[in-house]
């Protein structure tokens, strides 16, 4: 074993790549694409580090294009979640006496062979099974991805170098263990970053992982699974079942050996999480460490001092770039009435000048929603929308799912500011707009603040300094991310680390530090040089 002390390479934001006609990476995205459509994908579970088939198999299509079929995946069933969390079990130790040098060597590895080999493949991946244009699918799977695993390495090299002072003939040292079990990471489909980082932050800090993805995420989990294959990762540190949600909980939150969840999805799942958690703390071996991201019904608050152009940028992009399926995504916003003409007829032209198609042609903006039963939730809004009088759809509304999941982008005046779709979370490519008097700013910030359950994101558009300190105070608990003069999505790792409070997370923060202290637990050592020989004190002495 080698006794030196090693310095991990610094952490910097992969550049993200434009895509542009007659550029080198979009030729080869094309090719990416054009040969993922031309083959059937066999995905596999992975448990153990072996291959494991069913005789279940659910077949994949992309969203925008439902007729093709790009492969299928082997269903699994509770047999698979107890044999995933013997595998990660088993493997525990091993990888968590690994130096740390080592660990860190292979998520740098997945790292650059994301960067390099596999950009392309995973691009293409996400394009087709999640429905992302291009731009989306680089800054979310590539570029995103190889953030989180670059700069999580370095952060955990810092946490470990954070060591407590030590007295004369005393020396202190914390050393960072991982958790006693296994980690559960459950996530979703809109990311694969987040697909990607929810199991890797955890395993990096020696902990050994079940991971459950979306079931419409599969396809680009197991471009990600390949990589880690790649880069060394050893058999059983972080294991891919297919099954549903209620069956992994059944197994997994019973389990005497789990030690935690690294969760993103929607609100009322995590809820029940905890909830079954906490009626089962009784059976574990140490308290679980919950660590959730969840909905959001973020909001745009524009001063009568905002830049309309800037405004109108702000919503068109936040609303409805991958659909609206950010939990981040602009879904109310509320414009003063001294704007509102000029900014009605911005924004609905720019919305009507969006594009809508498969995501294999690069002038679509808008592609198609996840699946039906999302087509379907959204839809019902936009129906009941079209039938009350408290509200006016000022552009979209129509949909056809018939080739796709293709809503397209809809924006609803709303004259009452607590109407369904100011509150609810739709997760889709819907804006509803309340216009509000100019004079009622500081009302309208307390309205903001008070609506709904949620505080993921948020932003205020704004020129005016005052109203901008104004809007910072009194929305601070009404956004984990906020945004000044821009968009409220499109959070950076290193740079902006998110997360939400209220209804919307424990807000750990993914892309910082902060979150991967809670896959460790500190041991704190003291050593004495010179240890005393006899009980008693000089205050003893007469």
């Amino acid at each position: 074993m080698s006794n030196g002390i090693y310095k991990v390479p610094a952490a910097v934001n992969e550049p993200v790549l434009n895509y542009a006609p007659g550029s080198p990476e979009r030729s080869l995205l094309k090719k990416a694409l054009a040969e993922a459509r031309s083959r059937k994908a066999d995905l596999p579970m992975h448990i153990g580090g072996k291959e494991i088939r069913t005789k279940k198999q659910v077949q994949i299509h992309p969203p925008h294009d439902i007729k093709h079929l790009l492969g299928h995946y082997h269903a699994g069933d509770a047999s698979h979640v107890k044999m995933a969390i013997d595998a990660a079990l088993r493997a525990k130790e091993q990888w968590a006496s690994l130096p740390f040098e080592q660990r860190a060597a292979v998520f740098l590895k997945a790292a650059d062979l994301l960067a390099g080999p596999y950009r392309y493949k995973i691009n293409a991946a996400t394009m087709l099974g999640q429905s992302k244009n291009a731009f989306q699918a680089e800054i979310d799977a590539a570029c995103e991805l190889i953030d989180f695993l670059r700069f999580n390495v370095q952060y955990m090299y810092e946490i470990y170098n954070q060591q407590p002072i030590s007295s004369k003939g005393v020396w202190n040292r914390v050393e960072q263990r991982p958790l006693e079990g296994f980690v559960f990471a459950l996530t979703p489909f809109n990311f694969t970053a987040i697909g990607g980082n929810l199991p890797t932050s955890a395993a990096m800090m020696g902990n050994t992982v079940v991971w459950k993805p979306s079931n419409t995420q599969i396809y680009s989990a197991n471009v990600f699974m390949e990589v880690l294959k790649k880069a060394g990762l050893p058999d059983g540190v972080i294991n891919m079942i297919y099954v549903s949600g209620p069956v992994a909980g059944d197994v997994i939150f019973s389990h005497p050996d789990f030690a935690g969840i690294h969760y993103t999805g929607s609100t009322e799942v995590f809820r029940n999480v905890w909830k079954t958690i906490g009626n089962n703390i009784h059976l574990y071996r140490s308290y679980p460490r919950i660590v959730g991201e969840t909905g959001g019904k973020d909001f745009i608050i524009a001063h009568e001092s905002a830049d309309v152009n800037v405004l109108v940028a702000a919503l068109a992009r936040g609303a409805f770039e991958f659909q609206g399926q950010k939990c981040s995504a602009a879904s109310r916003a509320y414009i003063p009435a001294c704007l509102w003409k000029e900014v009605k007829k911005l924004l609905v032209k720019e919305v009507n000048s969006m594009k809508m198609g498969t995501t294999e042609d690069f002038s679509n903006f808008v592609n198609a929603v996840i699946d039906e039963n999302s087509f379907n939730k959204i839809t019902s809004y936009i129906d009941a929308a079209k039938k009350s009088k408290e509200v006016e759809i000022i552009a979209g509304g129509a949909y056809d799912k018939s080739k796709g999941y293709f809503i397209r982008p809809t924006l609803i005046l709303a004259k009452n500011p607590l109407y369904v779709t100011m509150c609810e979370e739709i997760f889709g490519p819907v804006l509803t707009l309340y216009v509000y008097d100019e004079k009622k700013y500081l009302e309208t910030l307390d309205l903001v603040n008070s609506t709904g359950t949620y505080a993921l994101t948020g932003a205020v558009i704004a020129r005016d300094r005052y109203a901008i300190e104004k809007a910072s105070e009194k929305l601070v608990n009404a956004a984990g991310n906020f945004y000044i003069n821009d968009k409220c999505t499109g959070a950076v790792v290193g740079q902006q680390p998110f997360g939400g409070s209220r209804a919307s997370g424990t807000n750990d923060k993914a892309g910082s530090m902060i979150n991967l202290l809670r896959w460790v637990s500190p041991r704190t050592i003291k050593e004495t040089f010179v240890p005393a020989e006899d009980y008693r004190y000089p205050f003893l002495e007469e």
